[in-house]
């Protein structure tokens, strides 16, 4: 029985990411979802991201975060349109859900003109939200040095279904006896299309490679949008 139930359960969220992506490709809206574990920046990346692009092109965010509207009230000051889910009242407190992110998406398309890209920060977790096709384009993984390199081994699923690894904090690596060579081969063992790009928000670096990377699939989804 529960075994039907979890298999009902995930065509049900198969079904509604299909219809998501049905409705980014048709407004040739990028849509990214950011996973990482919690303190490796992906609000920090989102606040360079937002106030380098914002002038060229229209962006908005759906924050998730179990509790409190920190991360929101930060990226709102970027002046784009968030949409704050508090994934602590839904029941999985650990990942947003396909439904809350159609929601989201339905309310973001209807703003004037609508989003050229929307970015999904995930719950901090490189466990659940992993798992959960939401009807982004790209998962996009960020990792930070003093994580360690063996998390491509201890968390392969996140791996696995990214496309893009940013390595952050890249300025710490010679304080943390980090591996960079190591953590790409044991990734790539799991997931041979990766891409990386290593950075130091803080300081700037791999930024722009970051810009151009987003830039390279936004015209990928307007092309396939004008088929």
């Amino acid at each position: 029985m529960d075994l039907e139930l979890s298999r009902k359960v995930d065509f049900r969220h198969e079904e509604i990411a299909s219809r998501i992506k049905e409705k980014l490709y048709k407004n040739g809206t990028l849509c990214l979802n950011f996973i990482s574990s919690p303190g490796s920046g992906k609000t920090s990346l989102l606040e360079r991201t937002l106030d380098a692009l914002k002038e060229t092109y229209n962006l908005a965010v759906i924050e998730g975060d179990p509790e409190t509207d920190r991360d929101a009230r930060r990226l709102e000051k970027l002046h784009v349109p968030v949409i704050l889910i508090n994934t602590s009242g839904t029941g999985a407190s650990c990942h947003l859900s396909p439904a809350e992110i159609e929601q989201a998406v339905d309310d973001l398309l209807l703003e004037t003109p609508p989003p050229d890209i929307i970015f999904i920060e995930n719950v901090g977790n490189l466990v659940c939200p992993a798992a959960y096709d939401l009807g982004e384009h790209h998962k996009v993984l960020l990792f930070s040095v003093p994580e360690g390199c063996d998390k491509p081994a201890k968390y392969p699923v996140a791996f696995r279904e990214s496309d893009l690894v940013l390595i952050n904090k890249m300025d710490l690596a010679p304080y943390c006896d980090f591996d960079l060579e190591s953590l790409k081969k044991d990734a790539l063992s799991v997931n041979p299309s990766l891409e990386f790009i290593t950075m130091s928000i803080k300081k700037g670096d791999g930024l722009l490679e970051w810009f151009s990377w987003i830039e390279k699939k936004l015209a990928e989804v307007r092309k396939q949008a004008s088929k």
